[in-house]
């Protein structure tokens, strides 16, 4: 196979953070938008899930709307006391990560302290050639095009030589808009034109590589 370079999202694609990260996450932004916006709960949840269905991330809208500092808000939004017990690590995904063939990056709306720890906490952390976070795209997080652009042109690659492997479907949108190969890691019976291979998990991308193409 000629692919050369693999573009991973993090949460939901390399681990399972729906059990215990995506909620602690959840109600750290609530609880943020409670103090710096003098919401209530119900109408800060209220207002959290109207920013991240409007603008993909809840940053996206604060930042606009409000003004509110991106570091600041990643920073306090983002703190796990018990990080080591939060994150679902399943021990052949090295063994995995290590098989597939081409350079590996990791691309994701979350902030650098929380992405590398959770790379060093998976054991992968050292496979990467890259891991580009909220940051490095000036606070434009996926989907915005912004991040994918200055990706290929940081590894002086085109979109047809990358894979996005990632669990949101709006996400892959754009990387394909873009002219990349899409692989949704999902579970359920959807299917999209926006999507080459549909996984399960991560776990299952070796035997899949022949979808791909050549």
């Amino acid at each position: 196979m000629a692919t050369k370079f693999w573009i991973f999202d993090l949460d939901n694609t390399l681990h399972n953070a729906t059990p215990h990260i995506f909620p602690h996450i959840n109600r750290s932004m609530t609880a943020y938008l409670q103090q710096h916006l003098q919401l209530d709960e119900a109408e800060a949840n209220k207002l959290r899930m109207h920013y991240w269905r409007r603008y993909g991330a809840t940053l996206s809208g604060l930042m606009r709307h409000h003004g509110t500092d991106p570091s600041h808000f990643l920073w306090h939004t983002h703190q796990f006391p018990v990080l080591a017990q939060m994150v679902l690590h399943e021990p052949r995904l090295r063994h995995v990560l290590k098989a597939l063939p081409g350079r590996k990056v990791v691309f994701s709306n979350a902030p650098k302290h929380y992405a590398h720890e959770v790379l060093k906490l998976l054991r992968v952390d050292n496979l990467f050639d890259d891991v580009m976070t909220v940051e490095r795209t000036r606070y434009h997080p996926k989907p915005d095009s912004y991040g994918f652009m200055h990706l290929m042109k940081r590894h002086s690659v085109n979109a047809s030589q990358c894979v996005m492997v990632e669990d949101s479907l709006e996400n892959l949108c754009a990387a394909k808009k873009l002219g990349m190969r899409t692989v949704w890691v999902n579970v359920g019976n959807k299917n999209s034109p926006y999507v080459d291979v549909k996984i399960r998990d991560v776990m299952r991308l070796p035997r899949m590589l022949h979808q791909l193409g050549k």
